[in-house]
């Protein structure tokens, strides 16, 4: 009896004083999104209107006597609707919280304040770009960001919800290869999978439903990074062939045409083995070759002297003998 009595008058208090209870409005949005904050307390015109942003027990005036402060962070995504309602543009998380509409006349405060509780919608993965790919195990975290009012009250008086829809807008708890779960302590509904090949570009939905409807959404949208590749670069093998022509060889020429071999045959052999990965020929190897052409290049004239020599003192020895007969048969 004494309750039906306590509920009475609370219902009737404001009716005999003349004052009406403005209605408690909870807008649901995500990020990017444009919204408006119905004021539902208004009087006849929005010179009376003022605005005010409380979170984390910090207030502040947006809209005063419904002209738009100068020193807020975010006043250029703000407007007053013609029906003084707040409008803002390009929604963050930073922006959720509650607004409060009220109403002033000659500095006297008209009426009831006429709450609205924005609340923010936002989905997050454990895993970071790198670690999504194929096989791989993901857990998508969907949170509705709130002020004022916890999850419960949001559940079960408001009727809130958060769904996980595929691209079809199916129901993910239909499907066994998702392991779905909701934590009222932090208003997250989280979803587990496994990755397939065929999960690339595919879009998860989380939605917000009120009373059987949608209000927002956001997405996850599956992206594999590119596999990085190691490329080796194969040997290249020259295949430049050298023809070489004889011809008679003076003493002259002797000594650089035996360097210009040796040098050709260096040219060749070292061709043949070019590549990325040959290690760079030894400088004792050249010194080698450098005093092997030297020392040809000294001896070669001498023997050709001593072969010139040679063949003079034999044909003298011919003639010698050829005399010595011809005197005989005298």
């Amino acid at each position: 009896m004494c309750h039906m009595c306590l509920l009475e008058m609370i219902i009737l208090c404001p009716l005999l004083t003349g004052m009406t209870v403005a209605e408690v409005n909870h807008v649901f949005c995500s990020s990017g999104e444009n919204v408006h904050l119905p004021c539902n307390n208004t009087l006849s015109n929005c010179t009376s209107t003022t605005w005010i942003y409380t979170r984390h027990s910090e207030t502040v005036e947006l809209i005063g006597l419904g002209i738009k402060k100068n020193d807020i962070e975010r006043r250029e995504r703000l407007s007053l609707g013609s029906d003084c309602s707040l409008n803002i543009k390009t929604i963050t998380q930073e922006d959720y919280g509650l607004y409060t509409c009220q109403q002033y006349v000659n500095e006297q405060k008209q009426g009831t304040d006429a709450p609205v509780y924005l609340h923010f919608l936002h989905v997050s993965s454990s895993s970071s770009q790198t670690e999504i790919r194929p096989g791989s195990s993901v857990t998508l975290y969907c949170q509705l960001y709130y002020y004022g009012v916890d999850c419960d009250y949001l559940v079960h008086s408001e009727g809130i919800q958060l769904v996980w829809v595929n691209q079809a807008g199916v129901n993910l708890t239909t499907d066994s290869r998702y392991q779905i779960s909701f934590s009222s302590t932090h208003c997250v509904s989280t979803l587990t999978t496994t990755l397939l090949n065929e999960d690339l570009n595919r879009e998860w939905r989380c939605l917000v439903i009120q009373r059987n409807q949608p209000k927002t959404s956001t997405t996850f949208t599956v992206k594999y990074s590119a596999p990085t590749e190691t490329k080796t670069s194969n040997p290249v093998i020259s295949s430049k062939t050298t023809t070489t022509v004889n011809k008679p060889v003076t003493s002259t020429q002797s000594a650089s045409a035996t360097s210009s071999a040796l040098i050709l045959a260096t040219t060749s052999n070292s061709e043949k083995k070019t590549g990325p990965t040959a290690p760079a020929r030894p400088k004792k190897l050249v010194i080698v070759i450098v005093g092997v052409v030297a020392a040809l290049a000294v001896l070669l004239p001498v023997v050709i002297f001593w072969v010139i020599c040679k063949k003079r003192r034999d044909n003298r020895r011919g003639t010698n003998e050829f005399l010595v007969t011809d005197m005989k048969k005298i």
